[in-house]
C-alpha cells in the first residue's frame, strides 16, 4: 500500500512540475489571510481553436485571446465565482489607454492581471490559465460532467448537440461545445431559440459548468482519477510560478464542501467608437466587488 502511494504521488509531482509556469511575482497580491482570489483564464489560443469558427474551419484570428476570464474567491464560509465579460470597457493602467479586457489578455498575464486590479479594485493572488484542449482532458479524466439542460439545445458553430432535456452527462468534447457556444440554440414548443443574451448568458452556462465540474472534482476519492486530471491539466496549463501543488490541493478540498456560489458582474451595454461594448452599472457592480476584496 505503502509503495503504491509513493507511486501515485510521484506521478502527480512529475505532472505538476511539467505544467508552464508564469512569472508574475511582481504583480500578484500576497496572500496573507484565509481568503485567495484565483484568475481563472480560459484561452482559445494555446491549441489553435477558435469558437466563433464552426468545427474544422480555419481561424484568421492571429495573437492570444482569451475566452473566459472568471475570478474564483476561497474562504472559510465557502467559494463564491464572477464571470469577467471579455467585452467589459475598462482603462488599461500602463498605458492609460481604453479597450476592452480582453485586450489586456492579448498582451500577456501579467497586463491581463494589473487590469483585473485596477479596473476592479479587487486583489488577484493566484493565476491559472487552461487551453481548451486540456480542458477536455480533464472533463474525460473525471468521467465527464453532468449539466441539466431545461430543453434540447445545440450550436452548429460550437458542435454543441444535445437532443434531450435533464441531466446529461457530457464528455469532454461535448463539454468544450457547452462552455464555447456563443450561439446557444434551445428547441421550445416546437421551435428554434437561440440565446439572445449573447456573452452574458454564455457566462451564465460557464459559471453553472464549472461550479458543477469543480464540486465533482473536489469531492474525487479515487486516487487514479485524481492523479490522470492533474496529468490532464499539465498539457495547456499555465500557472503563476507562486502556486504549489498544496494550493491546487487545497482548492480541490475547499470546492469539495460544495459548489460555488454564482455571483454576475452588473454590466449596461454600450456602443463606443462603433463597438459593442460593457460598462459596470454603478453603485450595483460596487455592491457585488465589495465580496471580492
Amino acid at each position: 500500500m505503502a509503495l503504491l502511494a509513493a507511486w501515485l504521488g510521484g506521478r502527480a509531482v512529475v505532472s505538476y512540475l511539467s505544467i508552464e509556469r508564469v512569472d508574475l511575482s511582481d504583480v500578484l497580491d500576497p496572500v496573507t489571510g484565509p481568503y485567495v482570489n484565483w484568475l481563472l483564464v480560459g484561452s482559445d489560443s494555446r491549441e489553435g481553436f477558435d469558437p466563433d469558427v464552426e468545427p474544422g474551419g480555419s481561424s484568421t484570428v492571429q495573437g492570444r485571446r482569451s475566452d473566459t476570464i472568471i475570478l474564483l474567491r476561497t474562504g472559510p464560509e465557502g467559494a463564491a465565482m464572477m464571470s469577467i465579460p471579455r467585452d467589459l470597457w475598462v482603462t488599461y493602467p500602463v498605458s492609460g489607454v481604453q479597450g476592452r479586457i480582453n485586450g489586456a489578455y492579448a498582451v500577456g498575464p501579467e497586463a491581463l492581471v494589473r487590469t483585473v486590479q485596477s479596473a476592479l479594485e479587487v486583489p488577484v493572488n493566484r493565476y491559472v490559465e487552461i487551453g481548451f484542449a486540456s480542458f477536455g482532458g480533464l472533463v474525460d479524466a473525471i468521467g465527464g460532467v453532468t449539466v441539466d439542460f431545461p430543453h434540447p439545445a445545440g450550436d452548429p458553430k460550437s458542435g454543441l448537440q444535445v437532443g434531450q432535456s435533464g441531466p446529461v452527462l457530457l464528455d469532454g468534447r461535448q463539454s468544450l461545445a457547452y462552455v464555447r457556444s456563443r450561439t446557444y440554440t434551445e428547441f421550445i414548443d416546437g421551435r428554434f431559440v437561440v440565446d439572445p443574451t449573447g456573452d452574458l448568458g454564455r457566462n451564465v452556462r460557464q459559471q453553472a459548468f464549472l461550479r458543477s465540474a469543480m464540486s465533482q472534482l473536489g469531492a474525487e476519492r479515487n486516487p487514479f482519477e485524481l492523479v490522470d486530471a492533474i496529468g490532464a491539466l499539465s498539457d495547456g496549463v499555465v500557472l503563476d510560478d507562486g502556486a504549489s501543488l498544496p494550493d491546487l490541493f487545497g482548492l480541490a478540498r475547499k470546492l469539495s464542501s460544495g459548489p460555488p456560489l454564482s455571483v454576475t458582474l452588473p454590466t449596461t451595454p454600450t456602443t463606443i467608437d462603433g463597438a459593442a461594448v460593457l460598462l459596470m452599472r454603478e453603485p450595483a457592480a460596487q455592491d457585488v466587488l465589495a465580496g471580492f476584496r
